[in-house]
C-alpha cells in the first residue's frame, strides 16, 4: 500500500463505497473532470482537499496520503515520543503493528484523541479570551438580559400603571425576550461551530485564510499563467471587498514569485540546495522573504518537506499565516513574543535562523528562518515601514534548542517565562 499514490487510494476507496466520481467531486466542491485527473495522478492535491475527500470517504486523511500501515507506524512513533519515561522498544514497532494491529490502533486512537482534546482546549481558550465576535455576542445577550430585567422590574414595582403603559411595557418585554432568545441561539451556534455560525466570518482576514485553506495555499492556475482576477472570480469564500483586496494583494505577490521562481526550476533548486533559503535567493536573485513565501506556498508533494509561514507588521499583528503541524498559530490572540519572527523585527534586514522547541505535549523541534524587509522604496520625508516573515519547518536533527516557544501566553506551558504578558491556564502565576 505504501507505494501507491494518493490518487489511486482515493479511487480504490471510492469504488469500494460504490460512489460515483461525480458525487464525490460535488461533495468536496470540485469538478468531476478535476477529480478524474487527481485519481489518475495528473494533478497534485493540496492538504485541505485531501482532508475534505477523506471526510466524505469516511477515512482519516493519513490513510490516503501515506497508506494505512505507514500511517499507523508513524502515529505509534509519535505516541512513543510523548511518553519519554516508558522506554518503548522502538526497534520492534513494525513487528508490534503487524502482530497486534487491534491494540496498535487503540494506542493510535487514544493518542490522536488526546491531541484533539488539547487542540480543542487551546482553540476554546483562545476564542474565549480574544474572539471579537464572541465578545459582541456576549454583549448582545447581556444587554437583552438587562433590558428584560429592567422592564420586568417596572411592571412588578408599579402595580397601578395605566392600561396603555402596561400594554407598552408588555410589548417591550415580549420583543426583548424574543431578541434575547435569538441572540442566545446565535451564541450557542457559534460556540458549537454550527454551519450558520461558521459562515459569519469575523473579518476579511478570516475570509482570506478560509480561501487559502481551501486551496491548500497552492494555485495551479497561477502557476500555469492564469490571471489573478480569474482565480479570485472563482472563489465563493471572498464575500467582502476587504477580503478581495487582501486576496488580490497576496495572489499578486504569489504570481510575481511564480514568475521569478518557476515551479519545476524551483523544485530542482530546492532539492539541490536541501532547502537553503539564502542559496535559493542567490540563485533566483530574489529576496529571502520571497523565497520563504514560495517555499511555504508549495505543497509537500512538490518540495517533499512541510513548511509553515507567518508574516506580521511592525505592530506584531499577523498579516497571514500558514499552519504547520505541531506549531500552533493563534487565530485571535497575540502570539508568543519569543518567536524568531519578532526578533527579526528588532533587527531589520538581518536574517535569523533559530532552532526552537514548541512547548506542547509532543515537544517538537522546529527550525525557523526569519527576516524583516522594507515595504516599498524608501523616500525622503516619508516614514519607512517593515514587515517580518518567518518560515517554519520540522527539525529532524534534534539539536539542543535555542529556546522554548509557545502559541500565546494564555495557553503556554513554559514556566518562569520573562516574556509572559498574562497568566496561563496551564501553569501557575506570571
Amino acid at each position: 500500500m505504501k507505494d501507491r499514490s494518493v490518487g489511486s487510494r482515493i479511487r480504490e476507496r471510492r469504488i469500494a463505497l460504490k460512489m460515483r466520481q461525480a458525487d464525490l467531486a460535488s461533495s468536496v466542491g470540485i469538478s468531476a473532470s478535476y477529480l478524474n485527473l487527481i485519481e489518475h495522478d495528473k494533478r497534485r492535491i493540496g492538504g485541505k482537499l485531501v482532508v475534505d475527500i477523506a471526510g466524505v470517504l469516511g477515512v482519516e486523511s493519513t490513510l490516503l496520503s501515506e497508506g494505512a500501515e505507514a500511517a499507523l507506524i508513524s502515529a505509534l512513533r509519535e505516541a512513543a515520543n510523548v511518553v519519554t519515561d516508558a522506554d518503548p522498544e522502538l526497534e520492534r514497532i513494525d513487528e508490534f503493528a503487524a502482530r497486534f494491529p487491534g491494540w496498535a490502533n487503540i494506542i493510535r486512537s487514544q493518542y490522536q484523541l488526546g491531541l484533539k482534546l488539547e487542540r480543542t482546549v487551546e482553540t476554546l481558550s483562545d476564542r474565549l479570551a480574544h474572539d471579537p465576535e464572541l465578545a459582541a455576542a456576549m454583549h448582545e445577550v447581556l444587554s437583552m438580559v438587562t433590558a428584560v430585567h429592567a422592564t420586568a422590574g417596572i411592571l412588578h414595582e408599579n402595580r397601578e400603571l395605566e392600561p396603555e403603559w402596561r400594554a407598552r411595557f408588555h410589548r417591550n418585554l415580549s420583543e426583548d425576550s424574543q431578541r434575547l432568545a435569538d441572540s442566545s441561539q446565535l451564541l450557542v451556534n457559534y460556540l458549537d461551530g454550527a454551519k450558520e455560525a461558521e459562515t459569519r466570518l469575523a473579518s476579511p482576514r478570516d475570509e482570506l485564510h478560509s480561501f487559502l485553506g481551501e486551496a491548500g495555499y497552492f494555485f495551479p492556475g497561477i502557476e500555469d499563467g492564469a490571471d489573478v482576477e480569474t482565480v479570485l472570480a472563482q472563489s465563493r469564500l471572498l464575500r467582502s471587498k476587504g477580503a478581495q483586496f487582501l486576496a488580490r494583494e497576496l495572489l499578486t505577490d504569489y504570481a510575481t514569485n511564480a514568475r521569478a521562481m518557476p515551479l519545476h526550476e524551483f523544485q530542482g533548486a530546492h532539492r539541490d540546495t536541501s532547502g537553503d533559503v539564502a542559496a535559493l535567493a542567490d540563485r533566483f536573485d530574489v529576496s529571502l522573504a520571497a523565497v520563504m513565501r514560495r517555499m511555504a506556498f508549495l505543497p509537500k508533494s512538490v518540495l517533499e518537506q512541510d513548511y509553515g509561514l507567518v508574516k506580521c507588521d511592525m505592530a506584531g499583528t499577523m498579516i497571514y499565516r500558514k499552519e504547520i503541524r505541531g506549531f500552533s498559530l493563534p487565530r485571535y490572540s497575540s502570539a508568543c513574543p519569543r518567536w524568531p519572527l519578532f526578533h527579526a523585527l528588532q533587527r531589520p534586514g538581518q536574517p535569523l535562523v533559530e532552532v526552537v522547541e514548541f512547548a506542547a505535549r509532543e515537544m517538537e523541534q522546529f527550525k525557523c528562518f526569519a527576516v524583516s524587509e522594507l515595504q516599498g522604496r524608501p523616500q525622503f520625508g516619508k516614514e519607512t515601514t517593515f514587515t517580518a516573515t518567518m518560515l517554519i519547518t520540522p527539525n529532524s536533527e534534534r539539536l539542543p534548542p535555542e529556546g522554548q516557544v509557545g502559541a500565546a501566553c494564555r495557553i503556554c506551558s513554559v514556566e518562569n517565562c520573562s516574556a509572559r504578558r498574562e497568566p496561563s491556564i496551564l501553569v501557575d502565576g506570571i
